[in-house]
């Protein structure tokens, strides 16, 4: 229960940076955008390849697969860059400096050596793991969704290491290790926590659709359901731009021994148990 108390006291803390520099929001926001260009684009690649049939069954031509994978790369190289974007941003304000869409870009650009080889290893990661679940049974999946989750935990600090530290991917890895023996209580916690507060923070814009879909009237169904889409997005925008705030804040006091800007007065040890901190 403590840790929930402090994940929460903690999320609140990251609204309120967010709500101090809305700057913030807008990385997400151009992820969003760009991913569903990068979506586009492959998805038209794809369905020019067309499919072939073998022994009576459909599937997509050897082509159609490598579009497949390189998409998956390029939409890990999308969310990457600009999280990356994000944390160089959100560790500004909490030093007491305006964020900048130019200069955290620009950061993230300094760091394009670094960020593109760990989107293929993210990409070839989720690709993987995609590819198990479809072919594994009940259980197979169950097993296979847990393997990502821990993936995702052991990779939470991961940006903000090659942003902050420079590192290249098997190091920033291996980095991220280290850090998860003193965060990993209030990391496990801090993404189940963002990601429940995105799941209710979106009934209503679900809500919304669902009665719009109910109506069986056009007009209903087209005015509830494009408010009802934009409100998940923008629970979406929020969220993902919350956790970015978190995450560097998590990182500064793993790394720095105390807790950086408006994360100086939470409880930010609880965090990572009584009198630990990870050291470079």
């Amino acid at each position: 229960m403590q840790r929930i108390r402090n994940s929460w006291e903690l999320g609140k803390i990251s609204w309120s940076v967010l709500r101090s520099d809305r700057t913030l929001a807008w990385f997400p926001v151009l992820s969003g955008l760009a991913s569903l260009l990068v979506i586009g684009v492959f998805a038209g690649l794809v369905a020019t390849t067309g499919v072939e049939t073998t022994d009576g069954k459909e599937s997509l031509q050897a082509i159609g697969y490598v579009f497949v994978v390189v998409g998956y790369i390029v939409l890990a190289f999308v969310a990457t860059y600009f999280l990356a974007a994000l944390v160089h941003g959100a560790n500004e304000r909490l030093e007491g400096h305006d964020a900048s869409l130019s200069s955290s870009l620009g950061a993230a650009n300094a760091k394009l050596h670094r960020i593109l080889p760990w989107a293929i290893v993210q990409g070839t990661v989720s690709v993987i793991i995609s590819a198990i679940e479809e072919r594994a049974g009940f259980v197979g999946q169950i097993i296979v969704r847990l393997i990502g989750a821990a993936w995702a935990i052991v990779t939470f600090l991961t940006i903000p290491i090659i942003m902050m530290e420079d590192l290249g991917p098997w190091n920033a890895l291996k980095r991220s290790g280290t850090l998860l023996k003193q965060t990993w209580g209030e990391n496990v916690v801090a993404q189940a926590g963002f990601g429940l507060f995105a799941m209710v923070a979106s009934i209503p814009g679900i809500a919304l659709i669902a009665i719009g879909v109910a109506t069986n009237e056009v007009a209903a169904l087209v005015g509830l359901g494009a408010i009802g889409v934009v409100w998940v997005l923008v629970v979406s925008v929020v969220v993902s731009a919350m956790s970015g705030i978190y995450r560097i804040a998590l990182y500064r006091f793993a790394v720095d021994g105390k807790a950086p800007g408006a994360f100086a007065n939470a409880d930010l040890g609880g965090a990572f148990g009584p009198g630990k901190s990870a050291t470079r």
